[in-house]
């Protein structure tokens, strides 16, 4: 499944998934895979569990969002040119 980070706790290393019309995923920071914490918007892939009467996202993964040219880029920038000569 996919879904958007609705919140995250950093202090208490849990979260919430919007789950659109159904109740939020709950997501926990032991269940991440790869990273720490979450950011709110941020595009996940995870698998979805009843636990508890509660739904719980396991294996948790961030998806790269489309707009996310990062990595992409990196390395590739042209220095700017600086408006000052050199004295020699």
């Amino acid at each position: 499944m996919q879904a958007l980070v609705k919140s995250w706790i950093r202090d208490k290393e849990y979260g919430f998934l919007d789950n659109g019309d159904g109740p939020d995923i709950v997501v926990s920071k032991s269940d991440l895979i790869d990273c720490h914490y979450l950011k709110v918007g941020a595009n996940v892939e995870f698998e979805c569990h009843m636990d508890q009467k509660k739904l719980r996202a396991k294996k948790v993964k961030l998806l790269r969002q489309k707009n996310d040219h990062r990595q992409k880029n990196k390395g590739t920038r042209k220095p700017k040119k600086s408006p000052f000569g050199v004295m020699t």
